[in-house]
């Protein structure tokens, strides 16, 4: 007669919860060998990839002596900076300068220009690249497509003086928009010297140079939505604004909220070399923007500590506008850039 051995477990101590408390030499064994598998495939990947770590270096080392560096800088606008002095400023004069630019009215006189033209070029330059893409996502002839791509992308590559000189040359006494509007029975006007006409010119003109190059992002973000939801909503009879609405719009609205943020990020920082070239001193009244005015200030007046307090306090509006815009995006539309 076989022998029956009892293996039930004590009652003292249940075999499950033996087994779910007390690890084996061979578990731990078996866990050390994983993780130390997983640190040596990454190291074994640093090694493997390192002269793709070394395309990192270059960038890194711009950031850090074009961008960082440079910051220790902003301590002149707490300093009084005398040219041939040390660049740290001579003795500290604390918020002199912030008080200064706070009580100057041609600073607030500015602040406002730049911001009317800022928040111009964002309502119109803005949604005109999406508005393009769309369009030309509708066009079916690729000829057609070619050229209005090539016709739109070419202002992006022209160099600013050109810019400029094409723009003086369009709205000049003698050129095609007067000619244009003496034809018709009306009187030239002489726009690049009439305040009120600036910021139309400039918005127009930002539209015409930027369109183009800011369709390539949408375009790009446009091939990655998939066709079948077209086909299924087509099924569903919905009609191509439907599909726009619906299918289109939400498929980029990522790369929608990421280059808004980044634009009303540099809301402040409106084209300086283009105003630089079209404005003058009758148009200060509404040309003039922080970036010129800071200019004159700085390097032409030589007043550089009270240029480092203005765009100290420009810097910190846009990264207070960053953070606001990013906030909402994360709130409302559930994407953000961090």
């Amino acid at each position: 007669m076989a022998e029956v051995v009892d293996t039930a477990p004590s009652p003292s101590r249940p075999a499950g919860r033996r087994a779910a408390s007390t690890p084996t030499a061979a578990t731990a064994g078996t866990r050390s060998r994983r993780s130390g598998g997983r640190s040596g495939r990454r190291r074994s990947s640093r090694r493997g990839d390192w002269q793709l770590y070394t395309l990192v270096v270059i960038p890194v080392i711009w950031f850090i002596v074009f961008r960082y560096a440079p910051m220790v800088g902003n301590v002149i606008a707490f300093r009084r900076f005398v040219p041939g002095g040390s660049m740290y400023g001579e003795e500290w004069v604390g918020l002199k300068y912030i008080q200064m630019f706070i009580a100057d009215p041609t600073f607030w006189r500015v602040f406002r220009n730049t911001v009317v033209i800022g928040f111009s070029t964002l309502l119109v330059s803005f949604p005109a690249p999406i508005i393009l893409a769309l369009l030309l996502n509708e066009v079916r002839r690729v000829w057609f497509k070619k050229i209005v791509q090539t016709v739109s992308y070419l202002p992006h590559f022209l160099s600013m003086v050109i810019i400029a000189g094409i723009i003086m040359e369009v709205v000049a006494v003698d050129g095609p928009i007067n000619s244009l509007i003496t034809a018709l029975g009306g009187q030239a006007v002489n726009f690049i010297q009439t305040a009120k006409a600036f910021v139309p010119i400039y918005v127009i003109s930002d539209v015409w140079q930027t369109v183009g190059w800011g369709t390539i992002l949408y375009l790009a973000a446009l091939t990655t939505i998939d066709d079948s939801l077209y086909e299924a909503a087509q099924i569903d009879g919905a009609n191509r604004w439907q599909q726009t609405w619906h299918i289109t719009l939400p498929g980029i609205r990522p790369t929608i909220v990421t280059l808004l943020i980044l634009n009303v990020g540099s809301f402040l920082a409106v084209g300086f070399e283009k105003i630089l070239l079209i404005y003058n001193p009758l148009t200060y009244e509404t040309g003039d923007v922080i970036s010129t005015y800071l200019y004159r200030v700085g390097l032409q007046s030589s007043n550089f500590s009270y240029a480092a307090a203005i765009g100290l306090f420009e810097s910190l509006i846009g990264l207070i506008m960053v953070l606001a815009a990013n906030f909402a995006s994360r709130k409302f539309a559930k994407t953000s850039l961090w």
